[in-house]
């Protein structure tokens, strides 16, 4: 038997999750060239700060087919979290496409995170693989080998010669044992 309290307190979480979703579609909505060339410089912040806090990924940003990078992943949660984000494909320095992340979490949550994460597609045909997708969820469509903090998120053999590689960071650097696991990656229009 429920107890109102409980029922409360879903409905609440509920509410919530609904609203920093109508939120993140209504910023989605508003889309347009000027709202583009701000994601870009915010993608091009969001690769000079994982350099400075990852000195190795600058050789594998430089051997990468293309690069994904989601530079404000807004991650709230009530008992029912929430993320989304968007952001830009870029292969060499050009843009070539624009991309939204999302997922959902349940379980012990409260509050709200900001995340930067940079996906690196090392060979071509896993870049080919993503590319013809219409929503790639990562841990199905493709396995992500990420890079964990700790002795300055160096990287192992095996990391460095997956096909593609992860990095997830806040402003603190590296976070550690995260996953993309279950994020869904669809192309905006």
């Amino acid at each position: 038997m429920d107890f109102p309290a409980a029922q409360c307190a879903r409905t609440v979480s509920l509410l919530f999750l609904m609203a920093v979703l109508l939120t993140a579609q209504a910023a989605a909505d508003e889309r347009s060239s000027s709202g583009r060339e701000t994601l870009d410089a915010k993608v091009a912040d969001a690769l000079s700060v994982l350099a400075e806090k990852s000195p190795e990924s600058v050789e594998l940003l430089a051997k990468a087919e293309a690069v994904l990078v989601f530079p404000d992943v807004v991650k709230v949660g009530f008992g029912i979290g929430g993320e989304y984000g968007e952001g830009a494909l870029q292969e060499g320095s050009e843009t070539v496409a624009y991309y939204s992340i999302s997922g959902a979490s349940f379980g012990l949550q409260l509050g709200a995170q900001t995340k930067t994460q940079v996906i690196l597609f090392m060979s071509r045909s896993a870049l080919r693989k993503f590319r013809r997708s219409k929503g790639w969820e990562a841990g199905v469509d493709g396995r992500i080998a990420l890079v964990q903090a700790g002795a300055g998120g160096s990287l192992d053999t095996t990391t460095s010669q997956a096909p593609i590689i992860g990095f997830v960071f806040t402003n603190r650097g590296l976070m550690y044992n995260l996953t993309l696991e279950g994020s869904k990656i669809t192309p905006l229009d």
